[in-house]
């Protein structure tokens, strides 16, 4: 037993010893000493996938399913090996529109829609902050095991109110110091790293300790663990329902890999290079077999010594203290608390992100007395870092001693598997349309919550058990875990089955029966074509027009508009960096298109500090056009989209958009076709003006005739008179 002072201390050695480190990778970055750009160091930072539910719940998941714990990682495996496709074309939309964060992905290919993305981020918070409170709970756990035992609920009211605060502070100090987190966060990344290695670390080393030290090697412990009939520990199949067992977890750990929000962020968000990829497919494979390779040895070694089964989350603990090694005692705290801490400080840190930019934010554009939150964005992510550890830790408590470690983690794992269809599938298919992707989200969550969360707060006593036996208002074919009369699927299946089947059919079926806005289909042409390495949106842009607009009005009006969400000082900068970007400073005058390259670049800066489509919404609802303007705006897009063959004949065409240089023959080409039709015209023209000057002369020639008949025929009436008199 440790004294829980020794421990704290030893808590906040760690900790600022990270901080220090972090501190030391950005003081050399700032100075130009060091790039920081790695691919073992953005390899390893992948490892955040393995939280305490590794560290600590696979022993406890070998010893209720034997390798069955193992099943989630290979879907990780498998798609970790497809990253190469998925995770590069995400990073190349992030790169081309600043993308924050997995709910900005989503909304950024559906129209930057702020529904979508604020639905998403819904998801996310409901299915992730229990997560957060798992890695709570293990720290907490964790402590209660290796220090004095206290009263009942002492944990919680003092070590996890402890913990929580640490949280914060150390979330917001690694995360959360900056509004842009587009901004690579190097220092974060480093302490990150080193707590991946460090749990690694430890993992191996107790594995050793506990294998060759208590034991004669794993193989001794094989052998006694078939002697004690303990034979289902490295059973494929010791459980009814195993073979869907197993697909059902390769499918959310497949899932994970791409829709947990921290990893999104540190694969995507903190990417610097395309080519890490190389090491990538083999380090994290290898990673995950390292990590993972004495879960049996030690889940029976657990075992042998006596520990009951229903402890198995706490083995990695119990048994150094057991055979009396303070050292891999505290070794075996220390990884666990590197693998909760690392999870907690990136999820925390995207949620918050999330929240601020497609929850808060769009509130405080519509309700005027809260515009003032906008400059005050930075701040406002604290205190939402604040509540949503806050929530975990009330959450903690609620579930304290309601599930085993990994029971949580996979109803986590099924909420963000929510994200997957519109993620994975509109990558590639273009048909793919914001009400697609909002049918989706919502039928696939709400049977998430209906068949997985109801029977759990069923289960707690906080609902009635009528819902579970006579389904929704009594009707038979709603029972939350036999929907529509599927009986022979185990709960957790069972849920992943129907929300993932109402959320591909949702999705398809609004994508196939509404067709998107044209808006929204040109900017799906341009985001796929960027995931490919074909940025067309970038190319074939006109040039030439009249530099007639009055540069300053303009300047005005951007720096309103940056004022709103960043400090006065950091606005303006950010705004002369705009400038001299664009060589438009000291100009009096600008043409239409510098002027839609300056908001262009307006909605790039602001993306990354509020988001994709809350800078979309601000800059579209904020920048104003005069008639002029605003007709060339339009005359440009008539130039640009209108003359080109129209949508539906390119679909029927060819399923690929158009290359820059066949934009750009394409245009050209019309510009001959113009031409030649005003030669044509000219010629039609100087045809006519010869015929009118030829006519003219004809009527003139005629006026002077007729002029002269009527001279003669008064003189002739004169002489008629004259005689007759």
């Amino acid at each position: 037993m440790f004294s829980p002072l020794s421990v704290l201390l030893t808590v906040l050695v760690y900790m600022g010893l990270l901080f220090i480190l972090a501190q030391w990778v950005e003081h050399r970055i700032s100075t130009g000493k060091s790039r920081f750009s790695s691919p073992w160091i953005y390899a390893l930072s992948q490892a955040v996938f393995f939280t305490s539910w590794t560290f600590y719940g696979s022993v406890g998941f070998a010893a209720e399913r034997g390798l069955q714990f193992f099943a989630i990682y290979i879907g990780a495996i498998l798609g970790m090996l497809l990253s190469g496709v998925t995770f590069l074309r995400m990073v190349r939309a992030k790169e081309a529109f600043r993308i924050t964060s997995v709910a900005d992905f989503i909304s950024t290919r559906y129209n930057h829609s702020q529904l979508v993305a604020a639905l998403a981020t819904l998801v996310a918070l409901a299915g992730v902050t229990p997560y957060i409170a798992l890695q709570l709970k293990a720290i907490v756990g964790s402590l209660a095991v290796i220090t004095p035992a206290t009263h009942e609920g002492a944990d919680w009211n003092l070590s996890g109110t402890l913990v929580t605060m640490l949280m914060i502070l150390f979330t917001i100090v690694f995360g959360v110091r900056r509004l842009d987190p587009t901004e690579r966060h190097q220092g974060m990344i480093a302490a990150l790293v080193a707590e991946c290695v460090l749990k690694l670390i430890a993992f191996l080393t107790l594995g050793i300790f506990i294998s060759y030290f208590l034991f004669d090697g794993p193989s001794d412990i094989l052998i006694k663990i078939g002697e004690q009939d303990l034979g289902a520990l490295f059973s494929l199949s010791a459980r009814p329902h195993a073979g869907t067992e197993w697909l059902t977890l390769i499918i959310l750990g497949f899932a994970a890999i791409h829709c947990l929000p921290r990893q999104f962020h540190v694969a995507v968000v903190e990417n610097s290079s395309r080519h890490h990829w190389r090491v990538l497919l083999w380090t994290f494979p290898l990673y995950t077999v390292a990590i993972s390779l004495f879960v049996v040895p030690i889940t029976g070694a657990g075992l042998l010594l006596g520990l009951p089964a229903d402890q198995g989350d706490q083995f990695m603990l119990l048994i150094p203290q057991i055979v009396g090694s303070p050292a891999m005692t505290l070794l075996a705290f220390l990884g666990g608390f590197a693998a909760a801490t690392g999870m907690i400080i990136i999820t925390t840190m995207t949620l918050a992100t999330m929240a601020s930019n497609h929850l808060l934010l769009p509130v405080c554009e519509r309700i005027r007395p809260l515009s003032g939150l906008r400059s005050w964005m930075l701040q406002v992510r604290w205190l939402l870092v604040c509540l949503i550890l806050i929530g975990a830790y009330w959450t903690g408590r609620i579930l304290d001693d309601s599930y085993i470690l990994v029971s949580i983690g996979l109803i986590s794992f099924a909420a963000v598997l929510q994200f997957a269809p519109p993620m994975l599938i509109g990558l590639f298919w273009r048909r793919g349309n914001s009400r697609g992707a909002l049918l989706g989200l919502s039928l696939g969550f709400t049977a998430w919550f209906y068949t997985l969360i109801i029977p759990a707060w069923v289960e707690e006593g906080w609902l009635a058990p009528a819902i579970l036996n006579n389904g929704l208002l009594g009707i038979q074919a709603l029972r939350p875990e036999q929907l529509f009369g599927l009986e022979t699927l185990p709960p957790l299946s069972h849920s992943v089955f129907w929300s993932l089947t109402f959320n591909v059919s949702g999705y398809l079926l609004g994508s196939l029966l509404f067709r998107a806005r044209k808006n929204e289909r040109r900017l799906t042409r341009e985001l796929l074509a960027c995931m490919r390495g074909n940025p067309l949106f970038k190319q074939a842009r006109p040039t030439g027009l009249d530099a007639y607009i009055t540069l300053p009005a303009k300047l005005e009006e951007a720096l309103e508009i940056l004022q709103r969400y960043l400090q006065p000082s950091k606005a303006s900068a950010a705004l002369g960096q705009v400038c001299e970007d664009l060589q438009i400073s000291g100009k009096h005058r600008i043409t239409i298109i510098e002027l839609m390259e300056l908001h262009r670049m307006l909605e790039h800066l602001l993306a990354g500090s509020i988001g994709a489509a809350a800078a979309h919404t601000a800059v579209g609802e904020a920048v104003h056009y005069s008639e002029r303007e605003t007709a060339d705006l339009k005359a440009l897009y008539s130039h640009l989209v209108y003359e080109m063959p129209s949508d539906d004949e390119t679909e029927q065409a060819s399923s690929k958009p158009r290359r820059g240089s066949e934009m750009v023959a394409h245009l050209q080409h019309q510009v001959e076709q113009l031409e030649r039709k005003n030669r044509e015209q000219a010629t039609a023209l100087e045809r006519l003006k010869t015929r009118l000057d030829k006519q003219y002369a004809y009527n003139f020639e005629l006026r002077v005739k007729v002029q002269n008949l009527r001279v003669e025929r008064d003189d002739l009436k004169e002489r008629i008179e004259r005689t007759g008199d």
